[in-house]
Order: C-alpha cells, then sequence, then structure tokens
C-alpha cells in the first residue's frame, strides 16, 4: 500500500516503523507501517519527494518541515522574526523528516523546531528529540478540544496544533436522493436506487487500507488499543483479533459480499471515480475537495455513518502541530513562537492562504465558515473523531490489519482472518 493521498500529515512515520521494529528484534528492512517500506495508513493522496535533511541555517529560529508546509509557514514566520528582531529560516526536509530530525537532533546540529503529524509524538519522546511546550495560561482556549488532546503525551503539551483532518462521507447529489444518510445501510440503499456504478468509493486495494476502514471498524465495535488509566493508548491492551473486531470483519465482510467494498477501488482511483460519477458515495478527507470543486459536482458532506443499531462511526483525526527540538540551539525562541502560533491566529490564516487546511483555532474556524464552508465543516466533524495513537507501537497495525481488511472484502473468513492478523500485531509488540 503506497501513500498516495493529498494529506498533510505523513502518517506514523518511517522512524517510528523501524523503532519498534528494532524494539521487537525485527528486520530493520521494513521501516514503514504496510511492510513496503512507506510510512502512513492512508492512500489517496501525494508523496514526498527526494532528498535528505538540510544543513542547519544559520538563523535565531530555524524550523524544519516538509515543501508544502515550508511554502505556506516562510512569509508568517518571517514576518514574526522581523517583528521581534529575530532572523528566521524556514528549510524542507523533502524525505524522511522523522529520521532526520532524530539524527540531526541527537548530534547537536537540527532545527529549533519542527512541523509535522502528531502520532510522531510517541517516537519523538522516545528517542528524546522534543521538548514540552510551555503555553500562556488562556492559549489552549481558542484551540479546538481535538487539537489539543492530539498533542498531550503521558500528560504533558507536547506540540502547538494548528490544524486537523479526519474521514466524511461525500455525496453525488445527481445519483443518490439521499445526501446524508444515518446509517450505512441508507446509504448502500440509495445508491442502489440511484443507478450508481459503485455504491463507496472506499480505497481499499489489494494491500487493504487500515486507515479508510477505520470508521466501520469502530462502528461495528473494533479498536486498536485499550486506554491506561490515564487515557493513554495501551499497547499492551492491542483489540485486533478480540470480539470486537471480530464483528466487525464480519461487518465489512458482508459489504465485500455486496460489492459495496471493493479491492478494485485504491488510493489511485477512489476520488476520480466519485469526480468521474461513477460512485455515488465517497469516504475521503479534505484533499478531496479540490478534485470535487473542479469536477463542479453538486455534492453534499456529512459524517461518515456507522452500521444500523451498531455504535457511532469513529474515524480518525489527524493534527498538524509545531515541536520545540529538545537539542535546538535556541530553545527559547522555539517556545517563544510556539506560544505566537497558539494565541495569535494571523499565524496560522496566513499558511491557511497557501495551503488550505481544516484550522483548529476556534476563532478562524468562526472567520473563515463563511468562506470555506467544507473546510470548517470537516474541522468541526473531526470534534467527534479519534486521534490517531500517537504511540511507537502503532506501526505494527497498518500491514496486518490492512491486509486482513482485503483479504476480507475478498472472501476470506472474518473472524479466522481478523484473528491472524491481532496475532501477527500482538507477536510484533511484544518481540
Amino acid at each position: 500500500m503506497q501513500i498516495r493521498r493529498k494529506s498533510f500529515l505523513a502518517l506514523s512515520g518511517a522512524a517510528a516503523g523501524a523503532a519498534l521494529l528494532a524494539a521487537c528484534g525485527g528486520d530493520d528492512s521494513t521501516t514503514g507501517t504496510d511492510g513496503t517500506g512507506e510510512a502512513g495508513g492512508a492512500s489517496d493522496g501525494g508523496g514526498e519527494g527526494e532528498g535528505g535533511a538540510p544543513a542547519r541555517a544559520d538563523a535565531d529560529l530555524v524550523i524544519w518541515t516538509d515543501e508544502v508546509k515550508a511554502g505556506a509557514l516562510e512569509e508568517p514566520a518571517m514576518k514574526w522574526g522581523e517583528e521581534n528582531g529575530l532572523s528566521v529560516a524556514v528549510q524542507i526536509v523533502a524525505k524522511d523528516l522523522q529520521n532526520n530530525f532524530i539524527t540531526a537532533n541527537q548530534a547537536g546540529n537540527g532545527p529549533d523546531m519542527i512541523v509535522a503529524a502528531h502520532d510522531w509524538i510517541g517516537n519523538l519522546v522516545q528517542n528524546g528529540s522534543i521538548s514540552p511546550v510551555q503555553l500562556p495560561g488562556n492559549a489552549t482556549e481558542g484551540i479546538a478540544p481535538i487539537g489539543m488532546t492530539a498533542v498531550t503525551y503521558d500528560g504533558q503539551t507536547y506540540g502547538v496544533p494548528y490544524a486537523v483532518e479526519t474521514l466524511v462521507l461525500y455525496s453525488n447529489k445527481e445519483l443518490t436522493d439521499v445526501a446524508e444518510p444515518k446509517t450505512v445501510e441508507e446509504m448502500v440503499e440509495a445508491a442502489k436506487a440511484g443507478g450508481a456504478e459503485h455504491v463507496l468509493a472506499l480505497p481499499v486495494g489489494e494491500q487493504g487500507d487500515a486507515y479508510h476502514m477505520e470508521p466501520f471498524y469502530t462502528s461495528a465495535g473494533g479498536y486498536l488499543f485499550g486506554k491506561d488509566d490515564e487515557g493513554n493508548s495501551d499497547p499492551s491492551d492491542v483489540g485486533v483479533g478480540q470480539e470486537g473486531s471480530i464483528a466487525a470483519a464480519e461487518k465489512i465482510g458482508e459489504l465485500g459480499e455486496q460489492g459495496v467494498l471493493k479491492t478494485s477501488i485504491s488510493g489511485d482511483n477512489s476520488i476520480s471515480l466519485f469526480t468521474d460519477g461513477k460512485a455515488a458515495y465517497l469516504i475521503s478527507g479534505p484533499w478531496a475537495l479540490a478534485d470535487i470543486r473542479t469536477a463542479e459536482i453538486d455534492f453534499g458532506m456529512t459524517a461518515v455513518p456507522g452500521f444500523e443499531g451498531m455504535d457511532k462511526a469513529v474515524p480518525f483525526a489527524g493534527v498538524n502541530a509545531f515541536y520545540v527540538a529538545a537539542g535546538g540551539k535556541n530553545p527559547g525562541n522555539a517556545q517563544s513562537f510556539a506560544s505566537a502560533v497558539a494565541t495569535d491566529p494571523s499565524i496560522v490564516e496566513a499558511m491557511f492562504a497557501k495551503n488550505e487546511l481544516p484550522p483548529v483555532n476556534l476563532e478562524l474556524q468562526d472567520s473563515m465558515s463563511g468562506e470555506y464552508p467544507e473546510i470548517i465543516k470537516i474541522a468541526q466533524f473531526a470534534e467527534g473523531a479519534d486521534p490517531m495513537p500517537a504511540i511507537p507501537e502503532m506501526a505494527a497495525i497498518w500491514g496486518p490489519l490492512g491486509l486482513a481488511y482485503a483479504n476480507i472484502v475478498s472472501g476470506a473468513d472474518p473472524e479466522k482472518t481478523i484473528t491472524s492478523a491481532g496475532d501477527e500485531i500482538t507477536g510484533a509488540i511484544g518481540g
């Protein structure tokens, strides 16, 4: 499963996978979460480019991030620097940001900050790469709860969140009379009544896609990790293979039998099937909006529905945030900029102008809701999602669970397949 979504997250980066596999005594040649050397769980957008870590710039505040975020951040970061009499350098790390950052931080020649996904936190903390951020007392009041939850790890705040994503259900109103189905069953019935070639465009592919299947998995009672007394993900309690996951596997298998889920639909074609008018519904994230608008489809958007009579569907939420490097040369400047991002909406607003990501700043959500209703709606839907587990052990989930889904959709026995995946995951984590 290759990572092809036009998303701002690099899910469960390669360094996390490498750290987990090394800890478990596994083959360190496989560093991604999907067994292919690629990082992450989702599969319907773009990937990273070539290149490695740059030499640290000679500046009072050095920030590393990927090319897209760097382009959005450079102007507001420079402006902040000018206002505070500091030089600022935003440097691009086009490939393997997480691993390059960990290595540079340990060597003492890395940046003062990085901008990255929240699910890197566990691995970065484990490697001593980031420090807790110190924010003004009222700063968190203006940030959506999902943002602060995502950057809180072992009871400490390790990042300043600025954007969030989650999966939603898009509907083509020309192919269905039910733009906002309340259940999976209602969605299937409405699509069939409309005569669409495909009921649903949800990436499965030959290797599966655990990221996009998460809403259905949770609706039927599945969970990935239990919680400890502090509410943190507990790697000793793996839910894959347990009773709820078996029920979820059976429901997913039924959707495969009905032709609602198909391995022929992957990250390469899921969005285009919808924009070409071949699928009545699409499960995707904010990265699909540009293509949908370009296609000039009359579309609806709602939260992903769950199964009738079962639990609410709970997709993953992914949060992007600013982190203070533990080994940075100028930690005070990094902490100051972190506080500015948390308290000054204009910084994130300027970034949005070049990279339209759903903001977690509540003031921005309110001010932007008229001009960008779909973007803000996704941010609001994210409040009903669960932050992707930030523990390094999450790297063991993606490959086995995704492949189990693909096999179940293709007709494999649900209980045996999901139980086997659970055994593989537990074995990898337990080492």
